[in-house]
């Protein structure tokens, strides 16, 4: 791997096997701050895709100084310059070394073909984070954890459980993809319904491969009609609005493959997730209807140092983006106590 020296903004130098991008202008969902510095980075994970992430850096550090450190990704179908994004800077005010990265397959991440989703790969994503953050000079390779939002808190865990350098979790929102893929809401599905989906797919596998393209899912609505449930609601007020729209995110402008939902069906994420020994901090809101995965993994952990906050009054959207509900006070201090010991 060819190693090559790159200048930060704050006057820093970075050795690397690591393509280090500027980031020459904004293009987030959220204001830009002016504590953090920002830069475009490439690392490659274990099965040899190219990710592409936004690292933030808080302007104060100093030359020398070694800072804890965040990986960071989700919701499921949006990209780093929304909700992660938006986290990652967050945290960078706080006095963290954060890394916001577009998952295998989606936005400015590598892989084909597109708009794929793998319980493997987007796993592994995580820990190609954290092997990314290890080797930086300003981060403690032994002060690093996680955040996953929404599809990608079930993949935090999930890495958690595989990845003992990850010292602490944040899950926010909470979905088990697995679950649902396999059992619907509220595992509404039994196993005469699931045989008929794989069916479908597989059926739908052949004629992609005939056709040598890949069949899309249907994903939200250009327009409502009113008639959608209320979380259908929510997520396109965020994803199809001025608010979080992003034209790389899957969510906001385009679909999931739809056969990749065949892997998400039959291999479960959470299975070893009471072996985790690290810190682990799961946030809902109490208004979600997706609240339920994370008090069910919640209740599969083991330990005195993890924690379930439900945050009140809060929709499964408000944890995307609204400052009045993520409860960052407490991230921070969880982060603080747990990537120090």
């Amino acid at each position: 791997m060819k190693y090559i020296l790159t200048a930060f903004l704050t006057g820093l130098f970075v050795v690397g096997g690591i393509n280090m991008l500027e980031a020459k202008k904004w293009d987030k969902t959220f204001p830009q701050s002016d504590k953090v510095n920002v830069k475009k980075i490439t690392f490659h994970n274990r099965f040899g895709i190219e990710l592409t992430g936004d690292l933030y850096i808080p302007r104060t550090i100093k030359r020398v100084e070694k800072l804890p450190a965040i990986a960071i990704s989700g919701p499921f179908g949006a990209v780093k310059e929304q909700a992660s994004g938006l986290y990652a800077q967050t945290l960078a005010e706080r006095g963290f070394i954060t890394l916001a990265f577009d998952p295998s397959y989606t936005g400015e991440s590598k892989g084909s073909p597109r708009h794929v989703a793998s319980p493997d790969i987007n796993t592994e994503d995580f820990s190609a984070a954290v092997d990314f953050l290890s080797i930086h000079k300003n981060i403690d390779p032994n002060q690093i954890g996680i955040l996953g939002i929404c599809g990608f808190g079930g993949f935090a865990l999930n890495a958690a459980a595989m990845d003992s350098r990850i010292k602490a979790t944040v899950t926010a929102t909470m979905y088990d993809m697995t679950r649902v893929s396999a059992n619907g809401y509220f595992d509404s599905m039994d196993a005469n319904a699931r045989y008929a989906l794989r069916e479908k797919l597989n059926e739908q596998r052949s004629k992609d491969f005939q056709a040598g393209t890949y069949a899309p899912q249907p994903g939200l609505p250009d327009k409502l009609t009113g008639q959608e449930p209320k979380f259908v609601q929510d997520y396109w007020d965020y994803y199809k609005t001025p608010r979080g729209f992003h034209k790389r995110s899957i969510n906001s402008n385009g679909n999931w493959n739809m056969t990749s939902s065949l892997s998400l069906m039959n291999l479960p994420i959470l299975a070893y997730t009471p072996e985790i020994r690290s810190a682990v901090l799961v946030i809902h809101g109490e208004k979600a209807h997706s609240r339920y995965f994370s008090e069910d993994a919640f209740k599969k952990l083991r330990g005195d140092n993890k924690e379930l906050l439900i945050v009140p009054d809060a929709s499964h959207v408000d944890l995307y983006d609204n400052l009045q509900k993520i409860p960052f006070d407490k991230i921070v201090s969880f982060y603080q106590e747990n990537l120090s010991k």
